[in-house]
């Protein structure tokens, strides 16, 4: 066994190790399991959102977009600051709903907001459609990441099925507080890796960072700006608009648990407020991947995803390679734990929701292992089954938001029907413009659909004026559907809330003031 596998393998059971010691407690509560008790501080929820934005994609991706398309790879930077602008502002008011009204899943949003079932199932199979693929994308990537440095494509399947296993066992062990505790080692490691390779890589190569882009400027200086081709202007506007719609505002359901887990809205508001600096190391990447258009030639790295440790094995020694592998490898776990308990999240308490409390569990832990199970096998047999799902995962999900928004204050501006016709709507167009490769002229599909999606529900909502009243979760999912929710006692005749007994604030569990029908 080389010494890249020694140290990539080691470090996967380091992480899966940390997630393990997350676990305080025998949970036999799903609430327990996904949200723990909602109390995690500033540094816990610094660690989960970061540990969950910063991907494969991050890691590998970015570098890729750069190595072939120079510039526009910033889109990422863009996207992510304005992101996290607008969970400055909308995170704090989901967080409340949240804890009003016992939300576990983005699903019981939608149930709760409109008093719709129907609506809240089917946010919950968009979500597993998906997240199923993205998932598989983490898990791939992992074993690509493998595979390249130590070029065995049997190591890279071996990688990938340990941590698939090691990611599904820590899960179903310790639930939303090992993906904390894995995400702690996943951050730190990742940081320090960024931080050696925006050194030598650049050193070993061209002499120092400022001679990357001295180099560049010279023999390409196109690829210093956003420039005509497959990655315009025009594409880079609106994939920086529809990835910032689509992470700004919550449209992503693995985000929820971890949101809802959250001590209070000073926690949330201080991330977003301090997470976009988080973002400033893409630009190593970034850098990376101009290094690679000067010793590399087009197409001599193969899948341009691979640019980054093509260039990385040749800068460091053995060791560190290993350290860089498993710094990846981290960066797949993590997301990939985080869908899991987003997926079977939505199945146990949405699509196939018991009443005894140990069955719902039972349900949960069996769709973390199915979930894994099946990205895995796909993975390994069949990579390229879901890639047209995988591009339409962004655009896909963005098609939630419109409903989200219209619900987020005291009175809905669209009703059930309405916000239920724009989002199979905006689905149906976005899925024919991907898979039909219908020519949009370099604009994101999920712009183009979201239009439509707007547009569908504005008329239907027309048609049917009268909004229903959001009631509590007990009375959307049922009582026994609701665990963490405070006790319904009503409003007193001034139509202020009564306190709810268990609930450490005065929360209105019932319609929400300027909510009445």
């Amino acid at each position: 066994m080389s010494v890249v596998l020694a140290v990539s393998l080691l470090g996967m059971c380091a992480l899966a190790l940390c997630g393990f010691l997350g676990r305080t407690g025998r949970t036999t509560d799903l609430a327990e399991w996904a949200v723990g008790q909602r109390n995690f501080g500033t540094l816990a929820m610094w660690f989960l959102q970061a540990g969950e934005v910063f991907t494969t994609f991050s890691f590998l991706g970015v570098a890729g977009v750069a190595y072939a398309g120079g510039n526009a790879a910033t889109y990422a930077m863009v996207y992510l600051a304005l992101a996290f602008l607008l969970l400055y502002f909308i995170q704090p008011r989901l967080w409340r709903l949240g804890e009003r009204h016992g939300y576990l899943t983005q699903a019981d949003y939608f149930t709760q907001r409109y008093g719709s079932p129907l609506y809240g199932k089917v946010i919950a199979v968009i979500g597993l459609v998906f997240l199923i693929p993205y998932l598989q994308l983490q898990i791939t990537g992992l074993g690509m990441v493998v595979g390249l440095v130590t070029g065995s494509t049997t190591s890279g399947r071996l990688s990938m099925v340990l941590a698939s296993v090691l990611t599904a066992a820590f899960v179903l062990w310790s639930g939303i507080r090992g993906l904390k505790n894995s995400a702690y080692f996943k951050d730190v490691l990742t940081l320090g890796v960024m931080l050696v390779l925006a050194i030598a890589v650049p050193l070993h190569y061209t002499g120092g960072l400022g001679e990357v882009f001295r180099q560049v400027h010279e023999a390409q200086p196109q690829m210093l700006t956003v420039h005509s081709g497959e990655r315009d202007r025009m594409w880079w506007t609106t994939s920086v608009l529809t990835s910032a719609l689509a992470g700004g505002l919550m449209a992503t359901p693995h985000h929820w648990p971890p949101l809802m887990a959250a001590g209070g809205p000073r926690a949330i508001r201080t991330n977003n407020v301090f997470m976009p600096l988080y973002q400033i190391a893409l630009m190593i990447p970034i850098t990376i991947g101009f290094t690679g258009m000067l010793v590399v030639r087009p197409g001599g790295a193969g899948d341009p995803d691979g640019i980054l440790l093509t260039l990385a094995q040749g800068a460091l020694p053995g060791w560190a390679t290993g350290l860089v592998v498993v710094a990846a490898a981290a960066s797949a776990m993590v997301p990939a734990g985080a869908m899991c308990v987003g997926i079977s999240t939505l199945v146990a308490r949405n699509l196939l929701p018991a009443r005894r409390e140990a069955a719902r569990m039972a349900v949960n832990h069996s769709v973390v292992v199915l979930a894994i199970g099946l990205a895995l096998t796909l993975g390994i047999l069949r990579p390229g089954l879901l890639a047209d799902l995988q591009l339409l995962t962004v655009s896909g999900f963005i098609q939630i938001v419109p409903g989200l928004l219209a619900a987020i204050g005291r009175r809905r501006l669209l009703t059930a029907p309405g916000a239920l016709a724009g989002l199979v709507t905006g689905e149906a167009v976005v899925t024919w413009l991907t898979l039909a490769e219908v020519e949009t002229h370099h604009v994101n599909a999920g712009l183009v659909a979201l239009a439509v999606n707007v547009l569908v529900a504005a008329v239907v909502t027309a048609l049917f004026r009268r909004p229903a009243a959001s009631p509590t979760m007990g009375s959307a999912l049922g009582a026994h559907s609701a665990p963490g929710a405070p006790e319904d006692r009503g409003t007193r005749k001034d139509g202020e809330p009564y306190e709810a007994r268990g609930s450490r604030t005065r929360a209105a569990t019932t319609i929400e003031e300027g909510e009445r029908p």
